[in-house]
């Protein structure tokens, strides 16, 4: 039997563009044997279509001017009997039924959670994380907190609410991080609102940008090391498939970091190195700690685990990412078909673990009958 894939993408994330990438690529790379992929597309102002990703996105293959065409009809979504029905906003009518769901909104109101709570609400399989595991990968505050609790090696890092608190406390940000400090909106991805500051005429202007995009931010200590990243994919037991590492990549940025451009537009924006060239036991410390981070994150499915590699050889744990992009160019199935799962293979595993997920989530008790409650 063909599975309808419902893959939800675009949204108002600062990332939707890249989100219609990941989309596209992964329509064209499912099984057709096994799968039939529908897009569910969110346009920036949070109206839903559906329909052919040939269809649905305009210029797909260009970075910087792929859209949703909002000419096709906006839909809502219901569920019913564990599939998701998609009706027509106007009248009702039946659009299409979607077996599984696979999230490819990276950033806010995809990857933080909300579009996984609304799913769990409606009953619905999904590939990734769930509501917790999503939250917490995504807000870089939280962590790093747990992170820190679970012993697990983590840059040191400040936390503010306004410019103006941030600012007063740049001179002590300077003698306990030193400079170059990151500033980061605090629940955000793709480096979206980051900046390298290496000067103190750079922290004010650093600070007002990532406050654009969050309510909260953090200034983190710059450190210096080599950019590792290490694909993770499986469940939390009982599974048929544990989490498993692939062979790390490491990220040579050639602009200061690995920024939004670097990551997505530009395909020379950084080197990357498949795998990275690491000794056998360096690999081995990357992979055990790339475990380390999903499980004390309570993440599931698939995420990518960003580390930092200083001279030392000591490992620095920078972030997880729990839907990492799956553009051409993007790390999380480049390092899987380095580790020997190619794309097609990678996705089918994907929808394996979600539908793994939902089934024994379904064997939970989700309701206690009292002694003589509903009995005549």
């Amino acid at each position: 039997m063909t599975l309808t894939i419902g893959i939800v993408c675009g949204g108002r994330s600062g990332e939707h563009e890249v989100s219609l990438q990941s989309a596209f690529g992964i329509c064209n790379a499912l099984d057709r044997s096994r799968f039939a992929p529908l897009l569910v597309a969110i346009d920036p102002d949070g109206v839903w279509r559906a329909g052919p990703a040939e269809a649905l996105l305009l210029n797909p293959t260009d970075p910087a001017r792929i859209r949703i065409d909002t000419k096709h009809e906006p839909v809502i979504l219901a569920g019913e009997g564990g599939r998701g029905v998609l009706l027509a906003r106007g009248g009702g009518r039946e659009v299409a039924r979607i077996d599984l769901f696979f999230p490819i909104i990276h950033g806010t109101d995809g990857e933080d959670g909300a579009l996984q709570g609304m799913l769990r609400v409606l009953g619905l399989p999904f590939v990734g994380s769930d509501v917790l595991g999503s939250a917490v990968g995504m807000d870089k505050a939280v962590m790093k907190r747990l992170l820190r609790d679970a012993g697990l090696p983590v840059a040191r890092w400040a936390e503010f609410t306004t410019a103006e608190a941030a600012e007063a406390a740049l001179p002590q940000l300077e003698r306990d991080l030193g400079l170059p400090v990151f500033v980061k909106p605090a629940a955000l991805g793709s480096s979206v609102g980051i900046a390298k500051v290496t000067r103190r005429e750079e922290f004010s202007p650093a600070v007002r940008e990532a406050l654009r995009f969050d309510r909260r931010i953090l200034v983190e200590e710059a450190i210096v090391g080599r950019e590792i990243e290490c694909s993770v994919l499986g469940n939390r037991p009982p599974t048929a498939w544990p989490p498993q590492a692939s062979l790390p990549g490491e990220v040579i940025p050639r602009d200061g970091f690995y920024s939004y451009a670097a990551k997505y537009l530009d395909p020379a924006g950084a080197g990357l190195a498949i795998p990275a060239k690491l000794d056998g036991p360096a690999v081995r410390r990357v992979r055990e700690l790339a475990l380390r981070v999903f499980d004390a994150l309570e993440a599931e499915g698939l995420a990518r685990v960003d580390l930092f590699l200083k001279s030392d050889g000591e490992l620095v744990v920078n972030e997880i990412n729990t839907l990492p992009g799956f553009t051409p160019i993007s790390m999380y199935p480049k390092l899987w078909e380095a580790t020997g799962l190619k794309y097609a293979d990678l996705l089918t595993r994907l929808i394996e673990l979600g539908l793994e997920r939902h089934r024994e989530r379904g064997k939970l008790l989700r309701r206690v009958e009292l002694p003589g409650v509903g009995k005549g």
